[in-house]
């Protein structure tokens, strides 16, 4: 009923250049949220074929975890080039979280908590940053952490990645969470949940499929997530799946 209804819509749909922002500006993830947006993005088709096959859809999606840190080399190679191409590819098929903390520490101050991590302060603060966005903008998020992590200054470009990618969200507000209690509460909650992986996380970027974590999984998602979601996922495949 869905891709039928968007059908009927689409037909009525007048595409008119210039009209507002362009929504193809914006995630990829978002061109499917509306008969106009893929009319505009010239991605109706394919829309089509995913409502279908989101109708079709008999089997959970593959839970995959991300647990990195921004200033990372190794997490920065995995997001930029491996997790948000895949994530846009596998979009019907992989449930993704991601949790900036990696091996920071932390402590409690009797007020609030202080976190330590592994490339400075700077880190830190990316690390805040993303974890802001996350509880902001579940739909951008990953897109503006994929532009962080793809800039020279990871953290000279969050205020222009936020701008690009959710216009919507104004960046005194991302930072009012990032010095505020908010984001303080956040990072702990994400130290909280690194600290509980079992078996403990030795590196970053780790990795867990459906809440398990082995050295083969690790070395798949690494070398080809695509080809390991696709394997891992019990229901209808998408055509990247081939």
């Amino acid at each position: 009923m869905k891709a039928l209804l968007l059908v009927i819509v689409a037909v009525c749909v007048k595409f008119e250049p210039g009209r507002g922002d362009s929504p193809c500006a914006h995630s990829p993830h978002t061109w499917c949220s509306s008969a106009e947006a893929a009319v505009r993005c010239g991605v109706l088709k394919h829309c089509l074929k995913a409502n279908y096959t989101k109708l079709q859809q008999t089997a959970d999606p593959v839970k995959v975890e991300v647990y990195h840190e921004s200033l990372c080399p190794d997490c920065r190679g995995f997001i930029t080039q491996m997790l948000y191409p895949s994530s846009v590819l596998l979009r019907d098929i992989m449930d993704l979280t991601v949790v900036p903390y990696g091996n920071a520490q932390e402590s409690f101050d009797g007020q609030k908590y202080v976190f330590t991590c592994q490339h400075g302060e700077q880190e830190c603060l990316g690390n805040m940053i993303q974890s802001c966005l996350l509880n902001m903008t579940r739909s951008n998020a990953l897109i503006i952490i994929f532009c962080m992590e793809a800039a020279t200054d990871v953290i000279k470009a969050a205020k222009s990645c936020v701008e690009l990618y959710a216009p919507q969200i104004l960046w005194d507000k991302v930072m009012g969470c990032v010095n505020g209690d908010l984001g303080n509460q956040i990072m702990h909650q994400n130290a909280l949940k690194t600290k509980a992986l079992k078996p403990p996380h030795t590196f970053v970027p780790w990795i867990t499929v459906n809440g398990v974590h082995t050295d083969d999984l690790q070395d798949k998602a690494m070398s080809s997530l695509i080809s390991l979601v696709c394997n891992e996922h019990q229901g209808p495949k998408p055509a990247v799946c081939g």
